[in-house]
């Protein structure tokens, strides 16, 4: 891997992919299924965990939980990228802050309790942030695939 990434050799994948199928599931349990320890799992999932190359987290949908709006956020900015970038990750609805190539110089994923909460969001705190020149906002009608499976292909 290039700028000195962790190197995930195919026992390590084999163990994310478990991992990812249930983030529950019991070290022994994927232990037989990779063919290590329970323990030698244990070590390698916390090698994982401390170099940043997973998290185990609970993914909720947003709707079920009393979010009702999600959209992305397409955001040009005028001069230095990274201090609105950074701002923006601070902010709690937003899920992801992506730096691009193309129309755009940042993407950002954003969860909203409902379209008053997004209009606040975008109009009185996103586009008031210093550097922000313009966005635009794609609403998400339904969400047709979430998947987690692609970190080990």
């Amino acid at each position: 891997m290039n700028g000195g990434a962790p190197s995930i050799d195919a026992v390590s994948k084999a163990i994310i992919e478990q991992l990812q199928e249930d983030g529950r599931r019991p070290y022994a349990a994927i232990g037989k299924a990779v063919g290590l320890s329970e323990a030698a799992v244990r070590q390698r999932v916390q090698k994982l965990l401390d170099q940043g190359v997973m998290q185990i987290v609970a993914v909720t949908d947003p709707l079920t939980v009393g979010f009702r709006r999600q959209a992305m956020v397409g955001i040009t900015v005028e001069g230095d990228i990274d201090p609105v970038a950074e701002a923006l990750a601070a902010l709690d609805e937003v899920e992801y802050v992506v730096i691009t190539a193309g129309s755009f110089d940042l993407l950002a994923e954003i969860v909203c309790e409902d379209d008053d909460h997004l209009l606040e969001l975008i109009n009185k705190r996103i586009r008031a942030l210093p550097g922000v020149r313009s966005t635009e906002s794609f609403v998400y009608l339904k969400l047709r695939k979430q998947t987690y499976t692609w970190g080990t292909r």
